[in-house]
Formats: structure tokens, sequence, C-alpha cells
């Protein structure tokens, strides 16, 4: 069971790096197609800002955590003699460094989504959706990422 998480984190690990989850990229809600799209006020998208600025820093900070984390797991796998526990400690560090972005992430979208309607909420999450599908139909799919150099 060990062995099979620890394949499918290095199998899956550049789709794990990836941006925050679900979100658009960027400040969609400076976005004019969006900001139509769900009626935004000025108000509404000063305090998504507002929102955005508060948690920059914090965000930074753990998606550099989870880029160290990762490199610290591919220099334990990278080893001649490979250590099962230092790859499987490196492995449950780089899970909860994700683990703290995740709820991060999750929390700036609860944040955020106090400062939408219920209606815009419902729209948004169209918008979600077809940034996810979006991103899953441009993701390499895994034979395509072993190929490059």
């Amino acid at each position: 069971m060990k062995r099979i998480v620890a394949l499918t984190i290095l199998l899956f690990l550049p789709s794990l790096l990836s941006a925050a989850e679900g979100l658009p990229a960027g400040k969609w809600w400076k976005r004019p197609e969006i900001i139509q799209r769900l009626s935004l006020t000025e108000e509404q998208q000063e305090k998504l800002d507002a929102t955005f600025r508060s948690n920059a820093n914090g965000l930074i900070d753990l998606r550099a955590d989870v880029e160290k984390k990762a490199v610290d797991l591919r220099s334990q796998l990278d080893q001649i003699q490979l250590n099962r526990q230092e790859v499987q400690k490196a492995a449950l560090r780089l899970s909860e460094s994700r683990s703290r972005l995740f709820e991060r992430e999750l929390m700036l979208l609860v944040d955020m989504r106090a400062a939408l309607t219920n209606e815009q909420w419902s729209k948004f999450r169209t918008v979600l959706g077809h940034s996810e599908r979006r991103a899953r139909t441009q993701r390499p799919r895994f034979e395509d990422r072993r190929r490059r150099p």
C-alpha cells in the first residue's frame, strides 16, 4: 500500500503542484468578461481585491513550501541507495504542506464567496467548472510528460 501511495505521488507530482485548485488564475474578478457575467459591483471587486491582498503573502509562502517539499522528495528518490523511511517522511511532509495550501485556498474561496450573492455564486460555479474542464484537457497525459527532456 505504501508503495502505491509513493508511486502515485511520484506520477502525479507535476499536476499536484499546479496553481490554485479550481480557481481561475489571477485576479479573475478584474476580468471584464467575468465582471459582466456576474454583474460584479465596484464594491464587490474592491472587497475581493482586499481579500486577495490579505491572503497573497501566505499563499505565496505555502506554495513555496510545497515546491521545497517536492524538491526534497525528488532528491530522496534520486538517491542511489533509497532509504524507504526517508522517502516516506519526505512524502508525508509534502502531503502535509499540500494540505495546508489546500486549506488556505479553500478559506480564500470561502471569504471570496462571502462577497458574492447567491446568484453570482451560482454563475461563478459555472465559470469554475469551465476552468476545471479546460485545465484537464490542457494537461499533458502521463506518457507525454515522460518524454519531455
